[in-house]
């Protein structure tokens, strides 16, 4: 069956365990396409191509253009699930903290954990015939916390039924920015509080042993002293709100040439430590988290963006809502640490 003669209808949204672009692909698989023009196409994308309806560029189609048949208005819910996506994506430094990410299909979860003892951290000799030294990994005693982070689309279909999909897909990515801006404070609270399992974050405070120097400034003794407490991890990520991160542009430590040639091509500051810097207005003023982000956090997910498809296809945008469920959970305790200033 090729993709010009697919029968869509809403129930494809509805199969459990699998999104509709999942349907799709089994219904019309990519990799029937090897060696063609379409090669390299999703089979969402040969949809769009079948009812003409091209989404990007000066040229792009009018919204009401997925509405000329039923089959074409069953993809307007995933043209909206993708650009919000691709709004989520722009910018996101969740990727940059966390160790791995879950996806599941409820609404409960108990992660899994592993909590280094002193004994753990020694690289000890195994004798011949002697035990092993054992790690122990635990089922967390509480259950991750998921929330619903989304926004409404409020318009009504006449209002937006001649507007180029180009210019409605950047109201789109914006309400996904708005969702990622949720998700990251989630997992910077996870971070500092902990995820209800008894595991926040160690807090140092500068001019408290073992962090020297003045409280209210920060200099590069202090990083380092913070630097040094997260053996046997490495703090490979630091993040703070955009005035904190001000300050430590100001070290001198940190205006070596070299750095100041990589923030001005890439815009991404590094530190004489050799952590990446990273800005978010999630972290309270004169507050540094630090981290290792192979081992620190996990974000569980449910499933993908989801929309109400069934508002979205009969035209009935006023009020739909444009959700994502997801949550984290501390993995190693001893790999983030917070510096207050």
């Amino acid at each position: 069956m090729g993709y010009d003669n697919l029968r869509l209808e809403k129930g494809m949204y509805r199969q459990e365990g699998k999104s509709f672009t999942q349907v799709l692909e089994s219904l019309d698989p990519s990799e029937n396409y090897r060696g063609t023009a379409l090669e390299g196409t999703d089979a969402f994308q040969r949809q769009l191509k079948r009812f003409g309806i091209k989404a990007k560029g000066a040229g792009s189609s009018p919204v009401e253009k997925f509405f000329r048949t039923m089959d074409s208005a069953v993809l307007f819910p995933e043209y909206i699930s993708r650009t919000v996506r691709q709004g989520m994506e722009e910018q996101d430094i969740l990727p940059a903290i966390t160790a791995t990410t879950t996806v599941i299909d409820s609404m409960d979860y108990r992660s899994i954990y592993s909590e280094a003892e002193d004994a753990d951290k020694a690289l000890c000799n195994v004798a011949e015939g002697a035990a092993i030294p054992a790690t122990q990994i635990r089922t967390k005693d509480h259950l991750v916390s998921l929330n619903k982070r989304g926004r409404m689309l409020v318009a009504s279909y006449e209002a937006i039924r001649f507007q180029k999909l180009d210019l409605f897909s950047v109201m789109l990515r914006q309400i996904g920015s708005y969702i990622q801006k949720m998700q990251l404070a989630d997992a910077v609270d996870v971070l500092t509080k902990g995820d209800g399992n008894g595991n926040a974050a160690t807090v140092y405070y500068v001019g408290t042993d073992p962090i020297s120097g003045e409280s209210g400034t920060i200099g590069y003794n202090q990083l380092v002293e913070f630097w040094g407490q997260f053996d046997p991890y490495t703090m490979n990520t630091i993040l703070c709100n955009t005035a904190t991160m001000t300050d430590l542009m100001k070290i001198k430590e940190l205006q070596n040439p070299l750095s100041g040639l990589n923030f001005a091509g890439s815009g991404k500051p590094g530190t004489p430590l050799g952590a990446s810097l990273l800005r978010t207005n999630a972290v309270k003023a004169g507050t540094i988290i630090g981290l290792d982000n192979r081992y620190a956090l996990e974000q569980v997910r449910v499933g993908d963006v989801l929309v109400e498809y069934d508002k979205l296809i009969d035209r009935q945008l006023e009020r739909a809502a444009i959700t994502a469920i997801s949550g984290f959970g501390k993995i190693c305790t001893g790999a983030s640490a917070v510096l207050k200033v």
